[in-house]
């Protein structure tokens, strides 16, 4: 990775000398190359471009905030980089708020709606193209020698639709504002410092909650970008089985790494940290070290999704058998949490109880746990004191997304509380975990975790299974397995 050179701090007086950095081998910048590096650039503006896709998505929801709160001053940062490790920065992903609002993802931008008559005016605040008369382009580290051409202000307006300035103006306007106002706390300290004596937490959350919830149902752009998640997530699943071999002679990164590929050749990212759990790491819920032995005869719990360029993300499991085979004690577990996943489908439709997915699946699960006697019935019993938690551990699903856990902050009467609307997306994702230490289970229990999850989209009149292109039924993974492998 290269090194780059560094200005000085600007004074407004004085014009500073360029900074080296520390170990360096430049010295520094002669005039003469400063002067040559001033010219003989071509113009590179773009004219002809057009609105994103989802721009009529975007002031849609803008006006809908803009309702939500008029006359005050709304403030939606994208958040900044963050280092990693001395001069080296994670990868970005713009705030969600800030990406649903707008469409743009660039580190450092912020959305403001200023109050105007009725509603707002809207502009979005941006870092313009590097300066290159002061060396701005090619000195400093996120100059655009360095990380790459970002869109001019003209440009930014023609593809999100919204007004365009100079997001290093945006601090000092905002601490000289007078009226209400409220930001979307976590993202850009020095935003919130320009206006720390004119917010409170309490009218912040407001904001940052109504925004959670004004995603509860997804628009035709959103559905259409989970559909493509999903559709991405099974090729990756169907990569991974074609180099399970591969897998058992590495480790559980070789799957990983496998999922990974697909994800950035079509699209952005993961949507989470990919959980390759084989043998017993399937029992930890959140097995994201990687780093185990992938054995013939295990199984493989894969939990992944792909996150699509404009930041929607599927999130599927599916607990596949190694060698491609169930044991015949793998494959009871395996149909029992696959009969408690189609009661939890099942009983996902509009008018429904956010809840009855999770109860219905984890009825079957208490049946199962009793039939098998590992726990005392009868099952009425064990689900009003939760003894079925030791082995199903987690609720059997979530919203979906933006966020893998989409809508986290949404009201509790809303969500957890509320009721199923066409348009909402969540997962329906049963499990049961016999952890390896487990005394109460019988030996051959233990070490096996079976987890199987889909993204199911509530529809008019029932539900449609995002991610149905891959099998669940245990003799149809058995089939598809085979086939991959030839």
């Amino acid at each position: 990775m290269a090194e780059q050179l560094t200005p000085e701090t600007p004074d407004e007086s004085e014009e500073q000398p360029i900074k080296q950095r520390k170990n360096g081998l430049y010295p520094g910048v002669s005039d003469e190359l400063a002067a040559n590096m001033q010219s003989g650039w071509a113009d590179t503006e773009l004219h002809d471009l057009q609105p994103i896709p989802q721009a009529e998505h975007t002031a849609r929801r803008r006006a809908a905030l803009s309702a939500r709160f008029p006359g005050e001053r709304l403030v939606i940062p994208a958040g900044n980089l963050r280092t990693r490790s001395n001069d080296t920065e994670y990868s970005f992903r713009a705030s969600t708020e800030y990406a649903y609002l707008t469409g743009n993802q660039t580190e450092d931008g912020v959305l403001v709606l200023e109050p105007a008559g009725d509603g707002h005016e809207a502009t979005i605040y941006l870092l313009p193209r590097s300066n290159r008369e002061n060396g701005e382009f090619w000195l400093d580290g996120q100059g655009e020698l360095w990380v790459g051409r970002r869109n001019s202000l003209a440009e930014a307006e023609k593809l999100y639709g919204v007004p365009a300035s100079d997001v290093r103006e945006l601090p000092a306007k905002l601490a000289e504002s007078t009226g209400p106002t409220r930001v979307v706390r976590g993202h850009d300290a020095g935003i919130e410092k320009a206006l720390t004596d004119k917010v409170t937490a309490e009218r912040d959350e407001e904001l940052r909650v109504y925004l959670s919830e004004a995603r509860l149902v997804k628009d035709a752009f959103e559905v259409a970008q989970l559909e493509q998640a999903c559709a991405s997530t099974a090729r990756g699943f169907e990569d991974v089985v074609r180099v399970l071999d591969k897998a058992e002679a590495t480790s559980e990164r070789y799957i990983e790494g496998t999922f990974f590929l697909r994800a950035r050749v079509e699209g952005n990212d993961v949507g989470y940290g990919s959980i390759c759990a084989a043998g017993p790491h399937a029992t930890t819920l959140h097995w994201v070290r990687n780093n185990g032995q992938v054995r013939s005869g295990d199984l493989l719990l894969l939990d992944a999704g792909v996150e699509t360029n404009e930041l929607y993300t599927a999130d599927v499991t599916r607990t596949l058998p190694i060698n491609g085979r169930y044991t015949e004690l793998q494959k009871k577990i395996y149909d029992a949490v696959y009969e408690a996943q189609e009661a939890g489908i099942a009983a996902v439709k509009p008018g429904a109880k956010f809840r009855d997915f999770h109860d219905a699946a984890q009825h079957v699960l208490a049946e199962k746990l009793v039939e098998w006697g590992l726990v005392e019935g009868p099952v009425e019993r064990v689900l009003e004191l939760g003894l079925q938690r030791r082995w199903t551990l987690h609720g059997t699903g979530h919203m979906l997304g933006m966020d893998v856990h989409d809508c986290a902050v949404a009201r509790t009467e809303a969500y957890v509380a509320g009721t199923l609307e066409p348009g909402m997306c969540l997962t329906v994702e049963p499990g049961l975990y016999f952890q390896a230490d487990d005394l109460t289970v019988p030996e051959e229990y233990r070490g096996i975790g079976v987890r199987i999850e889909d993204d199911i989209l509530v529809t008019e009149d029932g539900n449609r299974n995002l991610s149905a292109a891959l099998p669940r039924r245990s003799e149809d993974v058995e089939r598809w397995m085979a086939e991959l492998k030839g």
